[in-house]
C-alpha cells in the first residue's frame, strides 16, 4: 500500500518561520557572530566620536575650550558661535540657495553629460574612442596650472565675477568620465543590438536601456559631483571674490572665521578680553552648518555606492 504525503496546509510564511527556528548555531558560530557585532558596534563608535565632539565644542564657550580643551560634552553651553554664524541671515541664507541650485543643477547636468561621454566611449562602434579616451586620461596626468587656467577663465571666458567660472570647471572630472566608463563595460552589448533590432535610435537607448541599468555608477558618480559643488570654496575665492552679493556656502564660511580671527588679532594688545571672542567654536560650528546638510544625502546613495566602486573599478 501506497502512503501519500499530506501537504502541510500552513501559510508558507509560516512554515518558513518554524524552518528557521529549527536550526541551531552552535557555539562557535554564536562566538563569531557576537564578536562581529561587538566589533561593528566599536567602529561604529570610534567613527561616531569625532562628529560628537564637533558638535559638543560647537555649543561650548571659548573661554573654557581654551582652559580645558575639547571634550564630548559641551563646557559652559552657550550658542555664541553659531549666533555669529547667523548674525546676518540674509546672507547665510543667500548663500545656502547657491550652494544648493549649484549643487543639484551641476550634479544632474554633470551626471548625464558623464553618463553619455562613458556610454560612447566604451561603444565598440564609435572609432574614436581610443583617441578620446587618451586625451581625458592625459589630463589626469598633466595639468596647464593656475596661472594659465585663471587667464583662460577670467580673460578670454570673461567669467570672472560669475557663478558660472565656478560651476563649469566642477561640471566634469576626467577620474570621473574613467569611473562610468568602466562601469558601463559591465552592461552586455546584446542590450544596445537588440535596441537597434526594435529599431531604436543611440540616444533612445541610451535613456530607455542602458541608463535604467548604470543606477550603482550614477549614485557613486553623482555623490562625488555633489561634494564636490558642496565643499567648493578655493575658486569662489580667485573668480567671484566680493563681486556677488551672494556667496557659495563654503566660502561664505571661510570669511566668517577669517574675519573673527582677524577681529581677535587687532583686540590682543588691547585691554579687550579675547577669551569670548568665538574661535575654536566658530570653527567647530562652521563645520556642523556647511556639513549637516549634505550628510543627510549619503543615506539614500548608500546601498548604491559600494557596487559602484567596485564594478567601476573593474579594469578589463
Amino acid at each position: 500500500m501506497r502512503f501519500s504525503r499530506t501537504k502541510d496546509a500552513r501559510p508558507a510564511s509560516i512554515v518558513a518561520r518554524d524552518r528557521a527556528h529549527k536550526v541551531k548555531l552552535d557555539s562557535s558560530d554564536r562566538t563569531l557572530r557576537g564578536v562581529s557585532y561587538v566589533a561593528v558596534t566599536l567602529f561604529a563608535l570610534f567613527c561616531a566620536l569625532p562628529f560628537v565632539l564637533i558638535i559638543s565644542a560647537s555649543l561650548s564657550s571659548e573661554s573654557e575650550i581654551m582652559k580645558t580643551g575639547f571634550g564630548l560634552l559641551p563646557k559652559g553651553f552657550t550658542f555664541t558661535a553659531y549666533e555669529y554664524i547667523f548674525r546676518a541671515p540674509r546672507q547665510i541664507i543667500g548663500s545656502y540657495v547657491v550652494t544648493i541650485v549649484m549643487t543639484s543643477l551641476g550634479t544632474a547636468i554633470g551626471l548625464f553629460i558623464i553618463a553619455m561621454t562613458g556610454y560612447a566611449l566604451q561603444r565598440k562602434d564609435f572609432p574614436m574612442r581610443n583617441g578620446i579616451s587618451f586625451f581625458i586620461y592625459f589630463t589626469t596626468l598633466f595639468s596647464a596650472g593656475l596661472a594659465p587656467t585663471y587667464i583662460w577663465v577670467a580673460r578670454y571666458l570673461g567669467l570672472r565675477g560669475s557663478y558660472l567660472a565656478v560651476f563649469l570647471q566642477l561640471l566634469i572630472t576626467p577620474w570621473l568620465i574613467i569611473l562610468m566608463k568602466n562601469f558601463v563595460r559591465s552592461v552586455p552589448y546584446e542590450v544596445v543590438e537588440s535596441g537597434k533590432v526594435d529599431g531604436a535610435g543611440d540616444f533612445r537607448i541610451f535613456l530607455q536601456l542602458v541608463l535604467p541599468m548604470m543606477k550603482p555608477a550614477l549614485a557613486t558618480v553623482g555623490l562625488f559631483l555633489a561634494l564636490g559643488y558642496w565643499n567648493e570654496w578655493y575658486l569662489s575665492s580667485l573668480y567671484l571674490g566680493s563681486t556677488v552679493e551672494f556667496k557659495p556656502l563654503q566660502y561664505h564660511l571661510y570669511n566668517i572665521i577669517n574675519t573673527a580671527n582677524a577681529l581677535r588679532t587687532s583686540v590682543a594688545g588691547s585691554n579687550v578680553s579675547i577669551t569670548e571672542l568665538p574661535s575654536n567654536t566658530l570653527k567647530m560650528a562652521s563645520a556642523v552648518v556647511a556639513t549637516g546638510p549634505i550628510v543627510m544625502l549619503y543615506p539614500f546613495v548608500q546601498k548604491y555606492f559600494v557596487s559602484g566602486i567596485t564594478v567601476g573599478a573593474v579594469k578589463g
